[in-house]
């Protein structure tokens, strides 16, 4: 094999090794969010400090208020929560919908996202990439379990009479979490109504009326 395949696999393997969350070189790396350090990801707390509760989140079997206009809400366990998750690699939701609630289209830039449904039957789908932009969509009933790719923009809608309950595992600490109309209409400051205008081909009064109600 020649010096120059050797250093492209190389680089290759490293660019692979850097493309998720960092990988823990020890048993555990608890955040402190008490740090000035600014890093790519969070300072570790000295592991003498370390107790318990900072591997803890209590709560997740309590509803989440859904009394707004896109009738869900979604709890999330990151590092933000339990700091234990720091270096780790994983994080969690708790998604609640009301009757005809949806989880807006949005998408998780450093993550993948497996949902289970646990109550309720839910309307879920994604986009592909242009440029086919090909809709993949399925209707999930209690038990069943679905994954969006990471960074396309997905969505859930409950089509069910009663209330939805979903659970969601995340392949980031922080996977974040872009909701594409708060983004595109809700911007500060905001983004030109010309320029919106013109890429949803539609008048800028529509666009206008869209951001007052963002």
């Amino acid at each position: 094999m020649s010096h120059f395949l050797i250093f492209v696999l190389l680089l290759t393997t490293c660019s692979m090794a850097f493309a998720s969350d960092p990988s823990p070189l020890q048993d555990f790396c608890v955040a402190d969010p008490k740090s000035q350090v600014l890093v790519n990801g969070l300072v570790c707390k000295d592991p003498k400090l370390v107790q318990a509760d900072d591997f803890l989140f209590r709560g997740l079997h309590l509803m989440g208020n859904t009394s707004n206009n896109v009738g869900s809400n979604v709890t999330q366990v990151t590092v933000a929560q339990v700091p234990g998750l720091n270096t780790l690699g994983i994080s969690m939701a708790r998604i609640d919908f009301a009757p005809m609630g949806i989880n807006p289209p949005h998408t998780h830039p450093r993550a993948t996202e497996i949902l289970t449904v646990i109550e309720g039957r839910i309307l879920v789908g994604f986009v592909t990439s242009n440029p086919e932009n090909r809709l993949i969509t399925k209707i999930l009933e209690k038990g069943d379990v679905f994954v969006f790719p990471k960074g396309l923009i997905h969505f859930q809608k409950n089509i069910g009479h009663g209330y939805a309950v979903a659970i969601a595992g995340l392949s980031s600490q922080n996977p974040g979490v872009i909701t594409i109309a708060n983004v595109v209409f809700g911007s500060n400051p905001d983004i030109a109504g010309d320029i919106l205008a013109k890429a949803f081909q539609v008048d800028v009064k529509v666009v206008d009326k869209i951001q007052t109600k963002f």
